[in-house]
């Protein structure tokens, strides 16, 4: 269908009748057929078809010539070759014919982007992963032939964590495996992602993207942390038991926490050390310590627990603390509470000033036997002079000699009996 449309003024006055010269256009020439007839007259007229279903037909040209023209279009990813065959007859009686193939090869043209295999790729990673450990890869398809086809991988710029997304990860080029570029921590971000595009090398180049969402796992690197009681060195502290407490009574509680996740941070609690093994007891779970009988005279004032705080992880992490118990309905009795911290400090700056002392008495030790040893050498080196091997036999001088000074004359006072 074509429209014709006026764009100027048109004058019935001046001219009633416009001849208009109109050529319907085909699709593009692929190629020119040429076909001989060596009879004379009607028998040397020929007609040329070519077979139904091929997106082709055949035009007149010139005398004896004809073109091959495309009726759609061509998608060389669908087909990308055709075999054509076409027939020529003449008009002779009867009428000959002869046919002839031909190959048609499509020339590909860039007009199809990579498309990934997967709309969205998750990957999955341990914190504290080594740098250049593999997380992912992805999969991009170009259905165009040659460079046309190529794809090329990078990343899309981005920021992780207020970071470059570089820093993070990084992607091979022509694999499109993707590589953690420093080592994850679960407590600083538990999932990132980034963009991965895919471009082909045509002219121009189409691209398309796709997201990676990353995924960090929690190991058990972090032990727990006791929050109550108080670290020891930074206050005293104590509980008050009343005398009176019966049996299953809450008398303090452990409180933890863990900064891993899951499974990992599953606390334990449990008495490792107490003053009297039978009098207390603490939840499993919940860290509450309670009475496991009522209290009686003749239990010690001051109690003593040492409670261990373990995680679920594998392996296990966990961490100790003291708490001081004191049975007594009197706050004035406090201050005695002392004695029960000083008991271990105390016990502690024993053990260091033993090491100490046996240390000096050492060096002192070593110190006196060198200056000993050192003088009792000094004494026997003059010894050794006479008495030694090569000490000089009194035989050796004789018992009078002389010494001869410039004027030739005998000094008297060198003459021995």
């Amino acid at each position: 269908k074509g429209d014709v449309r006026v764009i100027g003024s048109i004058d019935y006055e001046t001219e009633t009748s416009i001849e208009l010269r109109i050529r319907a256009k085909d699709g593009p020439e692929v190629g020119i057929i040429n076909v001989q007839d060596r009879d004379s007259e009607l028998n040397k007229k020929v007609r040329c078809s070519i077979q139904q279903g091929a997106p082709f037909k055949l035009v007149p040209s010139i005398k004896n010539y004809y073109s091959v023209v495309t009726t759609g279009q061509l998608d060389r990813e669908l087909v990308s070759e055709y075999n054509v065959t076409i027939t020529a007859s003449d008009e002779g009686s009867p009428p000959l014919s002869s046919s002839k193939t031909v190959q048609l090869s499509v020339a590909d043209i860039n007009d199809n982007p990579p498309v990934f295999e997967e709309q969205s790729y998750s990957a999955y990673v341990s914190e504290n992963n080594k740098p250049g450990s593999t997380l992912c890869s992805v999969t991009a398809r170009d259905p165009d032939w040659r460079q046309n086809g190529t794809v090329i991988y990078s990343l899309l710029a981005g920021e992780v964590n207020g970071a470059p997304v570089s820093s993070y990860v990084s992607v091979n080029g022509d694999t499109g495996v993707i590589h953690a570029v420093r080592s994850f921590d679960y407590e600083q971000f538990r999932s990132f992602k980034v963009h991965v595009m895919a471009r082909d090398n045509g002219s121009p180049p189409l691209s398309s993207n796709v997201t990676v969402s990353v995924f960090i796992s929690d190991v058990n690197d972090n032990s727990p942390q006791i929050l109550y009681p108080a670290p020891e060195g930074n206050s005293f502290m104590t509980e008050l038991v009343p005398k009176a407490a019966h049996g299953g009574s809450l008398v303090s509680k452990v409180i933890a926490v863990d900064a891993d996740s899951g499974q990992n941070a599953w606390l334990s609690y449990h008495i490792v050390k107490s003053t009297d093994p039978g009098l207390f007891s603490i939840g499993v779970h919940s860290g509450e310590i309670r009475t496991q009988r009522d209290i009686s005279e003749s239990d010690s004032m001051k109690q003593n627990l040492i409670v261990a705080v373990k995680d679920n992880g594998q392996p296990s992490l966990s961490v100790t603390c003291s708490m001081y118990l004191l049975i007594s309905d009197n706050l004035a009795e406090v201050p005695e509470l002392k004695d029960i911290s000083y008991d271990e400090k105390n016990s502690k700056l024993t053990s260091y000033l033993i090491i100490a002392l046996v240390s000096v008495s050492t060096f002192f030790l070593t110190f006196i036997i060198i200056i000993l040893g050192v003088r009792f050498c000094r004494r026997r080196k003059p010894r050794l002079l006479f008495d030694g091997a090569v000490a000089i036999p009194s035989a050796y001088l004789p018992p009078n000699y002389a010494d001869v000074d410039p004027t030739g004359t005998l000094r008297s006072t060198y003459n021995y009996d």
